[in-house]
């Protein structure tokens, strides 16, 4: 990634194919991974469930396409709440985080944030 800052002009940094886009790809794919771990981490404690690969998937963000590899388990009982099943778009997700970073919001405040928000899904009912 350093090696495409040295070498283009902010313009296609700041695109959605240049590093903001690989970025935004990175914090969606390391979000549903967390899930993951919590949904394991949540089973009993006996369960043969495990981490089992990726599957691909296309995601539309008003910018752009994602090819996103979203974590499986091997029971199949993993159910992402970021990007749920037969789901496409991740509405106005750009929008959050380029509005909390414009207002000055440090990266370890909007990770914070995130994790606020998402609390509530992964508690037990």
């Amino acid at each position: 990634m350093l090696a495409q800052v040295e070498k283009n002009d902010a313009k296609s940094i700041l695109s959605e194919s240049g590093l903001a886009g690989q970025l935004k790809k990175m914090l969606v794919e390391r979000m549903l991974s967390a899930e993951l771990n919590h949904h394991l981490a949540s089973e009993e404690e006996g369960s043969k469930n495990h981490r089992k690969g990726s599957s691909p998937k296309k995601v539309l963000t008003p910018g752009r396409e994602f090819n996103l590899d979203i974590p499986r388990d091997r029971l199949l009982s993993f159910r992402p709440k970021l990007v749920a099943k037969h789901q496409r778009q991740i509405p106005g997700f750009d929008d959050h985080l380029i509005s909390m970073y414009a207002r000055g919001i440090s990266l370890r405040e909007i990770q914070a944030h995130l994790l606020e928000l998402t609390a509530p899904m992964y508690r037990r009912t």
